[in-house]
C-alpha cells in the first residue's frame, strides 16, 4: 500500500512527537506488545465523542441486539460512521499511522471501530487473547493485527482499567499463563487520561477488570490488520458520499461495506472474541 502521503505529513510539523519518539513507540510495541502515547487527542475531541457515545449507547439499549454482551455488566458496540466518530484525525491519525507503518511490513487495513464498556457490577474477564497465532504457539507470530484504544473518561484503579502482561504476545499461551500465575510477569493495569492512546497486540494476554464506580467506563477500540487477514466478526459500514470524498489512500486503507444510507438499527455480532 502506498504511504498515506496526503494524511501523514512531517511529524515534526504537526505534533510534539519526533521521529525518534515514534521509533521508540514502535520498538516498545514489538518488544512489550503495547505502547502508550500520552495526550495524543485534544480534550474537546474527547468530550464531543463522550457526549455522542452516551446518546448512542442509550439508543442501542432499546434495540434488539443493539449491544453485544461481554459477560456481566460489560458491553460492546460498533460506532456508526457519522460525526463525530467519522474523523480522519482519529482513524488515520498521523502518529498512529507512522507507528503502524513501522511494525506492519505489508499493506494493512482498518477493520473495526467500536467501544468496550464495563458498567458497575462488572468483574474480571478471563485472561485471553483477541486473536489466535497465525500457525501454532511454537512459532512466534509477528504483529499482523493491532488494536488502538483510547478512553472517553479517565481510567482509574476503580473503574475497570485494561490489564495486560507485557511480552506475552511472544510466548506460547500456556507459558504466558504460567508466568502470570507465578508472578514472573505481572498483569499490569493501564491508567489513562482522556486523550491518551494505547497501541497493542491482541495476542498479548490481557483482561478487563471490574468497574467499581457508579459510572460506565467507555474505551474506544480501532482495529487494524494485514490486508490478507479475514475478520468476519467486525465490520465497518460507510455511507457512499463520505467514502467518495476520501483520498484514494484512505479508501484503500478502510475495509468496509459501502451503502447509500446507514441503517437505523445495528445488530452486534462481535461477541465471541476470546482465545
Amino acid at each position: 500500500m502506498e504511504r498515506l502521503t496526503n494524511i501523514v505529513q512531517s511529524i515534526d510539523n504537526i505534533t510534539k512527537y519526533s521521529a525518534t519518539d515514534i521509533d521508540n513507540f514502535a520498538q516498545e510495541l514489538n518488544r512489550d506488545g503495547i505502547c502508550v502515547i500520552p495526550h495524543l487527542f485534544e480534550q474537546n475531541l474527547i468530550e464531543e465523542w463522550l457526549e455522542a457515545f452516551k446518546n448512542l449507547f442509550y439508543t442501542r439499549q432499546n434495540q434488539p441486539g443493539g449491544l453485544a454482551p461481554r459477560e456481566v455488566s460489560r458491553y460492546y458496540l460498533t460506532l456508526p460512521w457519522i460525526s463525530p466518530f467519522a474523523n480522519e484525525w482519529v482513524f488515520a491519525n498521523p502518529v498512529i499511522m507512522e507507528i503502524l507503518q513501522r511494525v506492519f511490513y505489508q499493506e494493512y487495513v482498518m477493520v473495526q471501530l467500536g467501544v468496550d464498556v464495563p458498567f458497575p457490577g462488572s468483574d474480571y474477564q478471563e485472561t485471553h487473547r483477541d486473536f489466535r497465532p497465525l500457525f501454532c504457539d511454537r512459532i512466534v507470530t509477528p504483529l499482523y493485527a493491532l488494536a488502538v484504544n483510547f478512553p472517553l473518561v479517565e481510567v482509574t484503579p476503580d473503574n475497570g482499567p485494561f490489564q495486560m502482561a507485557r511480552g506475552t504476545h511472544l510466548l506460547p499461551r500456556e507459558v504466558g499463563l504460567q508466568k502470570i500465575a507465578s508472578g514472573e510477569i505481572p498483569m499490569e493495569s493501564f491508567y489513562m487520561q482522556p486523550g491518551d492512546v494505547i497501541v497493542r497486540s491482541p495476542l498479548a494476554l490481557h483482561r478487563g477488570s471490574p468497574n467499581q464506580t457508579n459510572q460506565p467506563r467507555p474505551m474506544v477500540v480501532m482495529g487494524y490488520a494485514m490486508h490478507w487477514l479475514h475478520t468476519p466478526k467486525v465490520d465497518l459500514t460507510l455511507p457512499q458520499d463520505y467514502y467518495d470524498n476520501l483520498s484514494a489512500e484512505l479508501r484503500q486503507m478502510l475495509r468496509c461495506k459501502i451503502v447509500e444510507q446507514l441503517p437505523h438499527e445495528k445488530v452486534e455480532t462481535y461477541i465471541n472474541f476470546k482465545y
